[in-house]
């Protein structure tokens, strides 16, 4: 086994990469409310939990380094394409940034934050006007941003699993969860049977596209 040079311990990388990701987010999201930060800081600390394995220290291919050397005898450990762990563990041979998983993991990536900017964009004007925000992505959904995190942290559960992030995901659902319905009180408190409206005929989390199909041929 030839360990070669290591890939951890890469400390500016995980700083850099964790503020670009953070910032990024940031600048669509634009938390106001104690409950927006709320819900920005659990990303940004499964993002740093992420990049914090990826680059600083192995913590879940340190803990698994036992049983991964007794199943895979020839893996150097050491190695940045092991804590490619669903590759490793498919037994995927070549590069793992080139796999079907790491692939999907760019189109969860990538539609995640276009959905999130799209939602900032007319939840921006929505709130500028006074108004319900029932265009663009929300009117598919009522929690298009919430939606739009769930897609970039299974992005990145796809591209680099770990122990730690693997735990905080149905944690971070669970809380989107009670801060949608939280938001949605607020909404029917300000917007009364309009919010409700709104409401009976847009899901909270998953889009009704065979209905929506059916409007648009009907009209």
């Amino acid at each position: 086994m030839n360990h070669g040079e290591t890939a951890y311990g890469l400390w500016s990388l995980v700083f850099l990469n964790s503020a670009i990701f953070i910032m990024f987010a940031f600048s669509f999201f634009k938390p106001a409310t104690a409950r927006d930060w709320r819900s920005f800081g659990a990303f940004s600390a499964f993002i740093v939990a992420l990049f914090v394995e990826m680059y600083g220290f192995p913590l879940t291919i340190y803990l698994l380094s036992g049983w991964l050397q007794s199943k895979f005898p020839n893996l150097d450990l050491l190695s940045h394409d092991v804590g490619h762990l669903w590759s490793t563990l498919l037994g995927e041979k070549g590069d793992p940034h080139f796999s079907v998983l790491h692939i999907a993991s760019y189109v969860f990536l990538g539609f995640g934050f276009y959905l999130l900017s799209a939602a900032w964009n007319v939840l921006y004007h929505a709130q500028r006007r006074h108004s319900l925000a029932t265009a663009g992505p929300y009117a598919w959904l009522r929690h298009p941003q919430y939606v739009a995190f769930v897609l970039i942290l299974l992005g990145f559960l796809l591209q680099w699993p770990t122990l730690l992030t693997l735990v905080m995901f149905p944690v971070l659902l669970v809380m989107y969860g009670r801060l949608a319905v939280a938001e949605e009180r607020d909404m029917r408190k300000e917007f009364g049977a309009a919010y409700d409206a709104y409401a009976r005929a847009t899901p909270r989390f998953i889009p009704r596209f065979r209905a929506r199909l059916r409007a648009g041929q009907g009209g």
